[in-house]
Protein backbone atom coordinates (compact mmCIF):
# COMPACT_ATOMS: atom_id res chain seq x y z
CA UNK A 1 0.00 0.00 0.00
CA UNK A 2 1.07 3.69 -0.85
CA UNK A 3 1.59 5.63 2.21
CA UNK A 4 2.18 9.79 2.12
CA UNK A 5 3.13 11.61 5.16
CA UNK A 6 3.18 15.18 4.70
CA UNK A 7 2.95 18.36 6.69
CA UNK A 8 1.23 21.30 4.70
CA UNK A 9 1.76 25.21 5.74
CA UNK A 10 0.59 28.53 4.54
CA UNK A 11 3.14 30.41 3.22
CA UNK A 12 3.90 34.24 3.87
CA UNK A 13 5.26 37.06 2.33
CA UNK A 14 7.36 36.76 -1.22
CA UNK A 15 10.30 36.02 0.03
CA UNK A 16 10.19 32.27 -1.16
CA UNK A 17 9.97 33.42 -4.83
CA UNK A 18 14.23 33.59 -4.87
CA UNK A 19 13.93 30.28 -3.40
CA UNK A 20 12.34 28.47 -5.90
CA UNK A 21 12.96 26.56 -8.82
CA UNK A 22 11.18 28.06 -11.94
CA UNK A 23 8.25 25.84 -11.46
CA UNK A 24 5.36 24.16 -13.49
CA UNK A 25 1.85 25.27 -14.08
CA UNK A 26 -0.90 22.18 -13.40
CA UNK A 27 -4.41 21.53 -13.55
CA UNK A 28 -6.52 18.96 -11.64
CA UNK A 29 -10.01 17.97 -10.87
CA UNK A 30 -11.25 15.66 -8.38
CA UNK A 31 -14.05 13.23 -9.14
CA UNK A 32 -15.04 12.20 -5.77
CA UNK A 33 -13.94 13.09 -2.18
CA UNK A 34 -15.86 12.31 0.39
CA UNK A 35 -14.61 9.33 1.96
CA UNK A 36 -11.28 9.47 -0.47
CA UNK A 37 -9.91 12.00 -2.97
CA UNK A 38 -9.82 10.88 -7.03
CA UNK A 39 -7.69 13.49 -8.56
CA UNK A 40 -6.82 13.86 -12.05
CA UNK A 41 -4.08 15.96 -12.71
CA UNK A 42 -2.30 17.99 -15.89
CA UNK A 43 0.76 18.84 -16.05
CA UNK A 44 2.06 19.84 -19.24
CA UNK A 45 2.49 16.87 -21.53
CA UNK A 46 1.98 14.32 -18.51
CA UNK A 47 -1.32 13.54 -16.51
CA UNK A 48 -1.71 11.21 -13.74
CA UNK A 49 -4.66 9.81 -11.84
CA UNK A 50 -3.82 10.03 -7.92
CA UNK A 51 -6.05 7.87 -5.14
CA UNK A 52 -5.64 9.54 -1.41
CA UNK A 53 -7.34 8.11 1.57
CA UNK A 54 -8.73 10.22 4.43
CA UNK A 55 -6.42 11.88 6.23
CA UNK A 56 -4.70 10.60 9.68
CA UNK A 57 -2.72 13.43 11.29
CA UNK A 58 -0.01 14.14 8.67
CA UNK A 59 -0.36 10.27 7.26
CA UNK A 60 -3.22 8.64 4.57
CA UNK A 61 -2.88 6.02 1.63
CA UNK A 62 -2.08 7.39 -1.78
CA UNK A 63 -1.99 5.36 -5.10
CA UNK A 64 -1.05 7.29 -8.47
CA UNK A 65 -1.05 6.04 -11.74
CA UNK A 66 0.05 7.53 -14.84
CA UNK A 67 -3.20 8.31 -17.77
CA UNK A 68 -2.48 9.18 -21.39
CA UNK A 69 -2.98 13.05 -21.56
CA UNK A 70 -6.11 12.53 -23.52
CA UNK A 71 -7.82 10.81 -21.37
CA UNK A 72 -7.24 13.20 -18.81
CA UNK A 73 -8.26 16.49 -20.59
CA UNK A 74 -11.29 14.56 -21.54
CA UNK A 75 -11.64 13.39 -17.25
CA UNK A 76 -11.23 17.19 -16.30
CA UNK A 77 -14.10 18.15 -19.04
CA UNK A 78 -16.63 15.73 -18.50
CA UNK A 79 -16.33 14.15 -14.38
CA UNK A 80 -14.54 17.00 -12.88
CA UNK A 81 -16.42 20.43 -14.17
CA UNK A 82 -16.00 22.88 -11.77
CA UNK A 83 -13.87 20.89 -9.38
CA UNK A 84 -10.57 22.08 -10.56
CA UNK A 85 -7.90 24.21 -9.63
CA UNK A 86 -5.44 26.06 -11.27
CA UNK A 87 -1.65 26.60 -9.22
CA UNK A 88 2.08 26.67 -10.16
CA UNK A 89 4.21 24.15 -8.09
CA UNK A 90 7.78 25.29 -7.40
CA UNK A 91 10.33 23.07 -5.68
CA UNK A 92 12.81 24.17 -3.00
CA UNK A 93 15.64 21.79 -2.15
CA UNK A 94 15.84 21.73 1.60
CA UNK A 95 18.29 19.65 3.73
CA UNK A 96 18.02 16.40 1.29
CA UNK A 97 13.95 17.23 1.34
CA UNK A 98 12.02 18.88 -1.25
CA UNK A 99 9.70 21.28 0.13
CA UNK A 100 7.17 21.74 -3.09
CA UNK A 101 5.40 25.38 -2.79
CA UNK A 102 1.93 25.76 -4.74
CA UNK A 103 0.56 29.42 -5.71
CA UNK A 104 -2.57 29.39 -6.32
CA UNK A 105 -4.63 30.98 -9.92
CA UNK A 106 -8.21 31.48 -10.37
CA UNK A 107 -10.74 31.64 -7.29
CA UNK A 108 -7.67 30.41 -5.04
CA UNK A 109 -5.60 33.74 -6.09
CA UNK A 110 -3.73 34.91 -3.29
CA UNK A 111 -3.03 31.55 -1.31
CA UNK A 112 0.31 29.84 -1.44
CA UNK A 113 1.21 26.56 0.40
CA UNK A 114 4.06 24.55 1.24
CA UNK A 115 4.35 20.79 1.73
CA UNK A 116 7.28 18.75 2.54
CA UNK A 117 6.88 14.94 2.68
CA UNK A 118 8.69 12.53 5.10
CA UNK A 119 9.88 9.25 4.30
CA UNK A 120 8.52 7.74 7.52
CA UNK A 121 6.68 8.55 10.86
CA UNK A 122 10.04 8.78 12.64
CA UNK A 123 11.30 11.70 10.69
CA UNK A 124 11.61 15.14 11.98
CA UNK A 125 10.53 17.88 9.83
CA UNK A 126 13.63 19.66 8.86
CA UNK A 127 14.14 23.86 9.90
CA UNK A 128 12.18 25.71 7.73
CA UNK A 129 12.47 28.76 5.39
CA UNK A 130 11.55 31.91 7.45
CA UNK A 131 8.56 32.23 4.45
CA UNK A 132 6.77 29.05 5.79
CA UNK A 133 4.15 30.47 8.54
CA UNK A 134 1.58 27.89 9.96
CA UNK A 135 1.33 24.60 9.77
CA UNK A 136 -2.46 23.78 8.48
CA UNK A 137 -1.55 20.00 8.12
CA UNK A 138 -5.10 19.41 10.50
CA UNK A 139 -7.12 22.10 8.41
CA UNK A 140 -8.82 20.64 5.73
CA UNK A 141 -9.58 23.87 4.27
CA UNK A 142 -6.19 24.06 2.67
CA UNK A 143 -6.13 20.49 0.59
CA UNK A 144 -6.70 20.72 -2.65
CA UNK A 145 -9.88 18.67 -3.02
CA UNK A 146 -11.30 21.16 -0.40
CA UNK A 147 -10.44 24.27 -2.61
CA UNK A 148 -11.90 22.89 -5.55
CA UNK A 149 -15.31 22.90 -4.42
CA UNK A 150 -14.66 25.88 -1.56
CA UNK A 151 -12.32 28.46 -2.82
CA UNK A 152 -9.95 30.31 -1.18
CA UNK A 153 -11.75 33.29 -1.93
CA UNK A 154 -15.20 32.30 -0.69
CA UNK A 155 -13.83 31.86 2.78
CA UNK A 156 -10.39 33.43 3.47
CA UNK A 157 -11.71 36.71 4.21
CA UNK A 158 -13.85 35.40 7.13
CA UNK A 159 -10.85 33.66 8.77
CA UNK A 160 -7.80 35.00 10.76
Amino acid sequence: MGVEIERKYVVVGDGWRSAVDSGSRMTQGYVASDTCSVRIRVRGETASLTIKGRRQGDTRSEFEYSLPLGDALQMLTELCGTRAIDKTRYRHQLEGFVLEVDEFHGANEGLVTAEIELPGPEVAVPRLPAWVGTDVTEDDRYYNSHLSATPYSEWRHTTQ
